[in-house]
């Protein structure tokens, strides 16, 4: 949407009139109220006490990097207040706070945030998805949105949800907008959701239900039931008996044209399904499925749409029954334990990729960190069969068995707690309805669990009476494991007349406090932009709709430099902000004046220090969710624990010397030792009963190869676990409750987001000057790429430019220079095909086809192609007026870093291409003329003293003549003149 008609206004402000200002279709709305007063009037107290939102919008990176570039990309803005246009006499009347609501290219997943500037009243952050929904159409018979997967139903008719089971909530992992679930008896039914199921809608989806049974496709009956349902980033599949469909939503933002399948289709036709599994995380750019088959293909696994059967292997031969535990709270699995005379019945497997933990569950559990040794998790009773499980990812992961009991199970422990039903669940849903919070009821139904943002919640339908609703509410773990500790660990102590309860505290420690940590950002990768609303010159304070419209076309512009700053030329600084404000930086201090006077033309001033990108965020408190590890890279911090009582013990040493031994103790589990290397160092503080342990984390070089920015990161994680804390440590905030003594931090080996190789043109403009004691650009020149003469020897320097940190420093690796592509013009530039690359840049070529050499003798193993760096002695290349295409990679050939960094882009030679017959021509005319002269100037030389001579006497005569003239000019004027009043005589004589 254009902006135009408002920036145009703005002849006073430091924009370019020239450029086209674009908005966002959305603006973000925000509000706040507190219980017992109105949500009106605390906004306005809000505004009045100095109150502006701060919104923080994250992008999800997309899921096909080939397609999009990988990056981590935020944007924080300040809220403007806007009155709304409703009649009021007062002079606040109602009143919010907005902020654009950006998109962008390759992200349906965006995450907002909202936080307070500090002043006015305190109020708690406020986190949400704001996702894109390509599943909705908006019909022109009623103007009205509607689904295209099947119809709306407005009622939730109690007989679909009372008693039913729950069902796994199957997606990928941080990339799916929309969210469904089926399972609900007899009816085609699914809930979807767009808001984590913040808001949901119940969907008839439009399929035919075909009934194919037969021989080769046995069903025991037919059901309407939608079984198993599964969300990608733009895709939704779902099992109904042994029919599988999928439907693909219409996301521009994702294919930037309409991709969407706009019907249900069938796929697996000739296949009976049995099953549907997920595949939670995305790799290689691509989204994945598995669909398991019964009949007569039973066995066959289809993996997306390929059929797996040569590539499986066992992995491990399960037992035959159950071990037993003889009372331990687990057993290693050697094959020497004694076991009970209850079968082990496996129904399913789960891995968490970051942990390297894998699960095998049925009647029971067992875990491996290597898929090779198990171990067998006694608390699990073996009556029970699980269902499903629900990890997040980060240590912790729940389980649901067929009777829908809930158990929770804490990575790098070995204990299994009972959440449901337990002691500790009915003093918190008795502490619930006394409330009266309506997100509890007497009759409860669940449908799922699922894990968000670390929480665990729950989505259940509520049945008071014949009334009914489904809600998403918080399933406190904490609470009910510390009701449970309260339950099981007290004690009454006589004191005087009277008994007292005391409880015990089994946590080892009372405080643990992160130190040291580093400034996130090298680490997390996260690019961070920040815009702040243009100051309005209006007394109140208050936005218009065309201030806010310039704030809309601000943060798009903002944004827009972002996306297209990643370029192959260099900019002279590293900033993509910088060219924004280049030529008007000078003219700030003028800027500021006219607002301060209130004289800017349009009622806006716009500072050009409120849009800057964020290049050193300070450390939080915790532990950030991921960091990025290249090659060698090394991740420090420090932990704190106090305790209250005195856990330290002095140990005799060799001599007089006491060693101080403490009772806190501190362990590191690894995913992958190999690949990661770990230091603790521990320090002991006697006087204040603490503990400081440093922690050193480093890559050991040994587990990747090299990759592009983002691409085939390696996943591992590390966890700290302090001994004796699991399901006994917990700490109460203002935000609610939280487990303590259990710190895992998810890692990727790799080459980070946000690195890359660029062109650094202005350095090699100013060495060539140098070495060439010249520099001569085309007649036409381009400020985007000068131009270089094919005469002059060519000195390529490279930047290695941090994108997240703002760092930008000479390329010293090694790399490998290769034309790929060319032409004569722009529009006529053409690929290479390999057998041109090789004949092209490779010196083992003999066909005199090289279109640059070098003195550089270092080549690639094969020695195909020469080795260059900062230090190599320049390119020669002998095709005058042509743009070349160049690729820079130093893939294999340099190992200071993980990363493969490559660089394509445009080279323009120029100079006077000149033909055998032209430059035979010019040679004849240019020696005759130089004949010509030398001729001439013999003939001068040897006609020169006779011209002399000959110049000699003509003066000689000249004079002469003019003596002869001027004596008898003077005689006859002799003979002639008397003097005055004289009688004149004539006498006779002689001369």
């Amino acid at each position: 949407e254009s902006k135009s008609h408002v920036f145009s206004m703005l002849v006073d402000a430091p924009i370019d009139p020239l450029e086209r200002y674009l908005g966002f279709p959305y603006y973000l709305e925000i509000k706040y109220s507190c219980e017992g007063l109105t949500s009106k009037a605390q906004v306005r107290r809000g505004h009045l006490t100095g109150l502006k939102p701060v919104v923080l919008v994250t992008f999800q990176p997309p899921v096909n990097f080939y397609r999009w570039k990988i990056e981590r990309l935020q944007i924080q803005m300040e809220a403007a207040p806007f009155l709304n246009s409703d009649p009021c006499v007062a002079e606040v009347c109602v009143m919010s706070w907005y902020t654009p609501m950006p998109i962008k290219n390759g992200s349906v997943v965006m995450y907002v945030d909202v936080s307070s500037n500090g002043l006015g009243p305190f109020i708690t952050d406020k986190r949400f998805q704001m996702n894109i929904n390509g599943f909705l159409k908006r019909k022109r018979e009623d103007n009205e949105i509607h689904f295209i997967v099947g119809d709306t139903l407005s009622d939730l008719m109690p007989q679909d949800f009372v008693n039913i089971t729950s069902s796994p909530l199957w997606y990928t992992i941080n990339q799916s907008p929309v969210l469904i679930l089926g399972g609900i008896p007899n009816e085609k039914y699914i809930l979807l959701t767009d808001t984590s199921f913040n808001d949901f809608s119940l969907v008839e989806l439009s399929i035919d239900s075909c009934w194919v049974g037969s021989f080769y496709c046995p069903q025991t009956g037919f059901t309407a039931t939608i079984y198993d349902t599964i969300a990608t980033e733009s895709t939704l599949f779902i099992r109904q008996n042994q029919l599988v469909y999928y439907f693909t939503g219409t996301y521009s933002t994702l294919h930037e044209h309409d991709r969407g399948s706009g019907r249900w289709i069938r796929v697996l036709a000739n296949e009976c399904i049995k099953k549907l599994c997920p595949v939670p995380f995305h790799s290689n750019g691509s989204e994945y499925i598995l669909a398991l088959t019964t009949g007569k293909n039973e066995g066959y696994v289809h993996f997306g749409t390929i059929t797996a059967t040569d590539n499986l292997e066992i992995l491990y031969n399960l037992p035959e029954f159950i071990p037993d535990a003889r009372g331990l709270e687990f057993l290693m699995i050697l094959g020497v334990e004694s076991f009970t005379s209850t079968p082990m019945i496996p129904k399913g497997l789960s891995y968490n990729p970051y942990s390297s933990l894998l699960f095998i569950w049925g009647n029971f559990l067992l875990l491996s960190y290597d898929s090779e040794d198990f171990i067998y998790l006694a608390d699990f009773p073996k009556e029970q069969f699980i269902k499903y499980l629900v990890s997040s990812f980060r240590g912790d992961m729940v389980i649901v068995t067929e009777n829908e009991e809930i158990w929770y199970y804490q990575e790098s422990s070995y204990r299994v707690y009972q959440l449901f039903p337990s002691k500790g669940w009915e003093v918190h849903l008795s502490l619930q309805l006394m409330h009266q919070s309506s997100e509890y009821a007497s009759n409860t139904t669940m449908l799922t669990l699922f894990y968000e943002d670390s929480e665990l919640y729950q989505l259940v339908y509520l049945q008071d009476g014949s009334e009914g609703r489904l809600t998403k509410r918080l399933l406190p773990v904490e609470k009910i494991l510390s009701y449970q500790q309260l339950e099981n660990h007290y004690q009454l102590k006589q004191q005087g007349n009277y008994s007292a309860l005391t409880f015990t505290n089994l946590c080892p420690f009372t405080v643990l406090r992160l130190r040291d940590l580093p400034k996130p950002q090298r680490f997390t990768r996260q690019e961070r932009y920040r815009a702040r609303a243009p100051y309005v010159l209006d007394l109140s304070g208050f936005h218009s709709e065309d201030s806010l419209a310039v704030y809309q076309g601000l943060v798009y512009y903002l944004l827009w430099l972002h996306s297209k700053y990643d370029k192959p030329y260099a900019d002279p600084v590293h900033d993509p902000t910088w060219r924004w404000w280049k030529n008007k930086k000078q003219d700030k201090d003028y800027y500021f004046y006219l607002a301060s006077n209130r004289r800017s033309v349009g009622g806006v001033h716009i500072d050009m220090d409120s849009y800057e990108k964020i290049y050193d965020l300070k450390s939080e408190s915790k532990l950030p969710k991921h960091i990025f590890l290249d090659k060698g890279t090394v991740y420090s911090f420090s932990i704190l624990l106090s305790s209250r009582e005195h856990n330290f013990k002095a140990k005799p040493t060799f001599g007089t010397a006491f060693q101080v031994e403490s009772q806190l103790e501190l362990g590191v589990v690894l995913a992958h030792p190999r690949c990661i290397d770990v230091e603790v160092l521990q320090k002991v503080f006697i006087n204040r009963n603490s503990v400081l342990f440093s922690i050193k984390i480093k890559d050991k070089m040994l587990c990747y190869d090299q990759g592009l920015s983002g691409h085939h990161l390696m996943k591992t994680s590390m966890t700290l676990k302090v001994v004796g804390t699991s399901g006994n440590c917990f700490k109460s905030t203002n935000v609610g409750d939280s487990m303590q003594g259990n710190l895992m931090m998810p890692m990727y080996i790799g080459c980070p987001p946000g690195k890359r190789l660029a062109f650094d043109i202005t350095y090699t403009l100013e060495y060539s000057r140098m070495r060439n004691k010249h520099y001569f650009d085309c007649v036409h020149k381009d400020p985007e790429m000068p131009c270089f003469l094919f005469r002059d020897m060519f000195y390529p320097f490279f930047l290695i430019q941090d994108l997240v940190t703002g760092d930008s420093g000479s390329f010293t690796g090694s790399y490998v220079l290769k034309v790929v592509g060319g032409g004569p013009t722009l529009s006529g530039l053409r690929d290479y095909s390999e057998e041109e690359i090789y004949r092209y840049n490779s010196p083992l070529n003999k066909t005199n086809s090289l279109i640059w050499t070098t003195t550089t003798s270092r080549t690639t193993k094969d020695l195909a192609f020469h080795i260059l760096s900062y230090e190599s002695q320049g390119i020669d290349i002998f095709a005058p007026e042509f743009f070349f295409k160049v690729l820079v990679s130093n893939r294999d050939v340099d190992e200071s870093t993980y990363c493969d960094y490559q660089l394509t882009f445009l080279l323009h030679i120029h100079g006077l291409p000149l033909s055998a017959k032209r430059a035979l021509f010019i040679l004849t005319v240019s020696s005759s003329i130089f004949l010509g002269l030398v001729l001439l100037y013999i003939i001068i030389c040897l006609l020169w003293p006779y011209m002399i001579k000959v110049c000699s006497i003509l003066r000689w005569k000249i004079n002469n003549m003019i003596t002869s003239e001027s004596y008898y000019s003077y005689a006859t004027s002799k003979v002639f003149t008397t003097p005055p009043g004289s009688v004149g005589t004539f006498k006779e004589g002689h001369l």
